[in-house]
């Protein structure tokens, strides 16, 4: 269901995302006229491999699951995209159909921007070509991060890191304790990583075993984030 945008001040929302941050409220303007918003229901489609790629998007709350399925029909979760972070920038340049499909994991609300008028705006100002050019590297460099991984580290070592990616800004608060909301089933955060849902679990047990962590549904309560990242580090 497409919602009014006239509920919904567009221009100030996309000033706060990375994306449109710094862009002025004249640029703000002309972007949000090519912007609509749409909620998708838990585990609707956002987009189909082979569909073509008329806009990329933003999350406004909930979440979305970019995947892949192999030709055995194993499904392989790229990423998860969680409120302000913004999915398919790069895909709208290429003039080919998405390579990907993705669905939203629990209700959720996408601001939908269109490539028509993203090209345009890009046509007139080269300083909001720069601004997607940032957004696009980012992206890039978070998938080079994601191969150095799976080929440098354990599945120990992954799943540690995801524990602890948010670590830095509690330790910047003299916190040695931390609790991670897991933002999908177990299943899904296991393909993420590139591991077995088994596998996945038997770790998150060897943890618990260790007196390391306390898992709680999906809330998992790191005792002692200096431990954890030692253990990770065997």
């Amino acid at each position: 269901m497409t919602l009014d945008a006239h509920f919904f001040d567009m221009p100030r929302f996309l000033a706060g995302s990375p994306l449109f941050s710094g862009l002025s409220p004249d640029e703000l303007a002309r972007i949000a006229k090519s912007c609509h918003i749409k909620s998708y229901d838990k585990g609707e489609m956002v987009f189909r491999v082979g569909e073509a790629c008329e806009a990329f998007h933003i999350v406004v709350s909930g979440q979305v699951k970019l995947f892949v399925v192999s030709p055995a029909g194993q499904e392989k979760v790229i990423e998860i995209i969680s409120p302000g972070q913004s999915f398919a920038e790069a895909l709208v340049f290429l003039n080919k159909p998405y390579i990907l499909s993705a669905q939203a994991l629990v209700n959720t609300l996408l601001i939908n921007v269109s490539k028509r008028g993203v090209v345009g705006e890009i046509a007139q100002d080269p300083h909001f070509a720069l601004h997607m050019l940032a957004g696009v590297s980012r992206r890039l460099h978070g998938l080079v991060q994601d191969v150095e991984a799976y080929a440098l580290h354990s599945g120990m070592q992954r799943l540690i890191g995801y524990l602890l990616r948010d670590v830095e800004m509690d330790a910047a608060n003299g916190k040695n304790t931390l609790t991670v909301s897991l933002p999908a089933s177990k299943a899904t955060i296991a393909s993420r990583l590139s591991l077995t849902p088994e596998y996945f679990s038997r770790v998150l047990h060897e943890l618990e075993a260790q007196q390391l962590i306390t898992i709680d549904r999906r809330d998992i309560r790191i005792l002692d984030v200096q431990k954890l990242a030692d253990y990770g580090s065997h």
